[in-house]
C-alpha cells in the first residue's frame, strides 16, 4: 500500500479500515532519506499485512504525518492522529522528535511503537504506552567505543553541535572510554568552522574525529576539509549516528565518504523473511534499503500481530508489549524492561559497525559486531 502524506480531513472515517498513525521526517530540516526509507518499510509491511487478510478481515491503513524534524510539529500530529481514532502510532527517526511524540502519546493514552530513535531517555518517566525497536543509544555507542579501542584509538575528538542527542552521545563515549584509558576531546562547532577543526585536530593529537553533527551540513564540509588537509592523512573519521548509511552521503562526498565507520542495525546474514523484504524494499526505493527501512517494516509487523491478537482497543495494545513475540526481518522481536530506559525495549536488535569500502563505495564492510 503506497500511501502519501494525507492532508488533514481527507482520511477515511467510516470504520472500514484499521488505521495506524505514522510519523516520519519527509521534508527539511529533517533527514529526508531516513524518512523516505522508514516510510517505505512501513508501507511495504502494510501491503503484506493486507495481502493476507488485514486485521480480522479489515484492511490496515497508514495515516502519515511529516514531522520535518520538528518536535512541536510531531506533538501536534500525535494529538491530531489520536483525535482521528488511529489504533496506534508508529515511526519517527529523530530522537528529539520521537521524545516529543512519546510524551504526547503517553499523555493521550495512544500506543506508540517507535521505529528508529535511540535516545535512552525517550520518556521522562516510565510509561506503559511506548515501546521501541531501535537499540538504545548507550547500547550502540558503547559497541562503537569498543570498536575504537580495539582498533587502537584512545584519543578521540568529537565535533559537536548543541542537541540533547549529541550531548548524550558525547557523554556515553566519555563515560565508557575514560575507565578504559580513552580521552574524549570536544570541538564545539558553534565556535569553529571546518578549517579551524583541522587546526584543532592537529593540536589535539587525536587519532579519530567523530561527527556528532547534522547532515548534510556541517558533516559534509568537515569531511571535505579533513580529507584535504595533508597534516591529517592518518586520522580516521567516524560517524556513529549513521550519516554515511544513505545514498545522499556517497553522492555528496564520493570517495571522500568511504572508510567512515558508522552504526547499522542489521544482522550479518538476513533470514529468508529479511531477504524477501530486502528485495521488495530495493524495488520500492530503487536503491539498497537502509536499516531504517527494515525498522519500518518490523514496526508494522509487530503492531499487526498485536492488533490481530488483542483487538484495536488502545489500552489492550499497551498492555500487550510484554507478550509480543514476532519474527521480524532482523530476528525475534520481544520487549522487556531495561534498566535506565522508561519504555518497553527490544533488547537488542543486531548491531554492527560498518563503513563504505574505499575500493567500492556502494559496498559496505562489516568492521565489528556487538
Amino acid at each position: 500500500m503506497n500511501t502519501p502524506p494525507s492532508p488533514p480531513g481527507t482520511e477515511r472515517t467510516d470504520g472500514s479500515s484499521v488505521r495506524i498513525g505514522a510519523l516520519a521526517p519527509l521534508t527539511r530540516p529533517g533527514w529526508v532519506d531516513a524518512g523516505r526509507h522508514l516510510l517505505a518499510g512501513l508501507e511495504l509491511a502494510v501491503r503484506d499485512v493486507n495481502d493476507v487478510g488485514g486485521i480480522a478481515g479489515r484492511p490496515l491503513e497508514l495515516v502519515v504525518r511529516d514531522t520535518g524534524a520538528d518536535p512541536q510539529r510531531a506533538a501536534a500530529a500525535v494529538a491530531e492522529l489520536a483525535r482521528l481514532g488511529v489504533a496506534a502510532l508508529a515511526g519517527e527517526y529523530h530522537s528529539v522528535v520521537a521524545r516529543a511524540a512519546a510524551a504526547r502519546a503517553d499523555a493521550l493514552g495512544l500506543p506508540f511503537l517507535c521505529s528508529s530513535a535511540v535516545l535512552d531517555a525517550l520518556t521522562e518517566q516510565p510509561t506503559e504506552w511506548v515501546a521501541r525497536l531501535a537499540p538504545a543509544q548507550s547500547h550502540g555507542w558503547q559497541i562503537y567505543a569498543d570498536f575504537l579501542l580495539g582498533a587502537g584509538h584512545n584519543r578521540i575528538a568529537v565535533a559537536t553541535e548543541p542537541s540533547v542527542y549529541w550531548a548524550s552521545g558525547a557523554r556515553i563515549l566519555r563515560d565508557y572510554l575514560a575507565p578504559r584509558g580513552g580521552t574524549v576531546i570536544e570541538l564545539d562547532m558553534r565556535a569553529l568552522d571546518p578549517t579551524a577543526v583541522c587546526d584543532e585536530l592537529v593540536g589535539s593529537r587525536a587519532t579519530v574525529l567523530l561527527l556528532l553533527v547534522g547532515h548534510p551540513e556541517p558533516a559534509v564540509s568537515i569531511v571535505k576539509s579533513v580529507r584535504r588537509d595533508r597534516r591529517l592523512d592518518e586520522i580516521m573519521i567516524g560517524a556513529p549516528a549513521g550519516q554515511p548509511e544513505f545514498a545522499e552521503w556517497a553522492t555528496s562526498l564520493g570517495d571522500d565518504g568511504a572508510a567512515i565507520p558508522f552504526l547499522r542495525y542489521l544482522p550479518e546474514h538476513l533470514s529468508p523473511l529479511g531477504a524477501r523484504v530486502e528485495t521488495a524494499l530495493r524495488e520500492r526505493l530503487a536503491e539498497p534499503p537502509s536499516f531504517v527501512a527494515f525498522e519500518g517494516y518490523d514496526t508494522v509487523a509487530v503492531l499487526a500481530d498485536v492488533l490481530r491478537s488483542h483487538g484495536v482497543d488502545r489500552a489492550r495494545t499497551a498492555e500487550s508489549w510484554s507478550r509480543v513475540a514476532v519474527e521480524g526481518t532482523r530476528g525475534q522481536i520481544q520487549f522487556s524492561r531495561t534498566a535506565g530506559i522508561g519504555v518497553w525495549q527490544w533488547a537488542w536488535a543486531p548491531t554492527q559497525v560498518v563503513d563504505r569500502d574505499p575500493a567500492e563505495p556502494d559496498r559496505f564492510r562489516i568492521l565489528h559486531a556487538g
